[in-house]
């Protein structure tokens, strides 16, 4: 008879102790977070810290290597193609922020107006950012191709050239063309984010600001715009960190070519990485790549908090 009610008392007491425990906000915090805990270790701070481990060491393909120091770093400071990699990424990154934001801001304030049809064209804006990243970039190859281009037979019936244009194939023409692509895919991000924060603006304010005489512009710079600003600044951020590591755009339209003249640093680092098999040179020019992105996050996050809190 021990032995049973010892059996039958045992389940009990667990279900009394867990249910005591979910009760406890502590412990139910602790629960909910583990898991998030657990996922951002695997595959994101395991992952960086590999990296960095193989950007100290000498490691090859088939070879762990060993502790070289900052021997890899010191010989990208020396290599041409690196430099020519960093002046890429900044001009790439900085250009096709500046348009994506000014192209994604015109079009969210149109969107933000009533007209038929509207809850059609927000679907449809999406498109480009909908579709997956190579199977659109292997599209702009083709309108790119100097022998079957689309772009290229436009503008010829329209009589503005008289001959082939090699869009990709040109150093010039190359970087202006993988910044065309790279805009029209992120210009809807923009456009959505921030149209949700000017529907968070209260109409109001603008009504008012008409009734006092303030002009269009008037009212958008100085209502919607200081509104807007700490939405803006979050959704640059995210463009900024996501287009500085860009690689399958970049990838599939040039592969860093011509000459180099699109090489950014993702690109660059699979190519040494993979594409000879030195690993930890990769992995050096990818860790590179976070002090920049680290002194931006820190910029943006504190310019952010000082706009929230005035």
């Amino acid at each position: 008879m021990a032995v049973a009610y010892v059996q039958t008392t045992a389940p009990i007491a667990r279900r009394a102790l867990v249910s005591r425990l979910l009760e406890d906000e502590r412990w139910l915090a602790l629960a909910l977070f583990l898991p998030t805990v657990i996922i951002l270790g695997l595959f994101i701070a395991y992952p960086f810290v590999e990296g960095v481990v193989l950007a100290i060491t000498n490691a090859r393909v088939g070879v762990p290597g060993h502790f070289i120091g900052l021997s890899n770093f010191e010989k990208l400071w020396n290599d041409s193609i690196f430099r020519t990699a960093v002046w890429n990424t900044f001009w790439y990154t900085g250009v096709t922020t500046v348009f994506k934001l000014a192209l994604g801001l015109w079009l969210a304030l149109l969107l933000n107006r009533h007209f038929k049809g509207k809850a059609l064209t927000r679907a449809f804006v999406l498109l480009p950012f909908i579709i997956p990243t190579v199977l659109s970039t292997f599209a702009w190859k083709w309108m790119f191709d100097p022998t079957f281009s689309v772009i290229n037979w436009s503008l010829y019936r329209l009589g503005l050239i008289h001959g082939r244009i090699n869009w990709l194939s040109d150093p010039d023409l190359a970087m202006i063309s993988v910044i065309i692509v790279n805009v029209w895919r992120g210009v809807p991000f923009y456009a959505i984010s921030l149209l949700a924060g000017l529907q968070t603006i209260n109409p109001e304010l603008q009504e008012a600001a008409a009734i006092d005489g303030a002009r269009p512009w008037q009212r958008f710079w100085h209502v919607t715009w200081p509104l807007l600003l700490p939405v803006t600044m979050v959704v640059v951020l995210f463009s900024i960190i996501q287009t500085f590591a860009d690689f399958q755009l970049v990838y599939v339209l040039t592969g860093g070519g011509p000459a180099n003249a699109t090489q950014l640093f993702a690109t660059y680092a699979y190519q040494v990485g993979i594409g000879t098999g030195l690993l930890s040179e990769g992995a050096a020019i990818s860790l590179a790549m976070f002090p920049v992105l680290l002194i931006v996050v820190i910029v943006q996050l504190l310019y952010i908090r000082r706009v929230e809190t005035h």
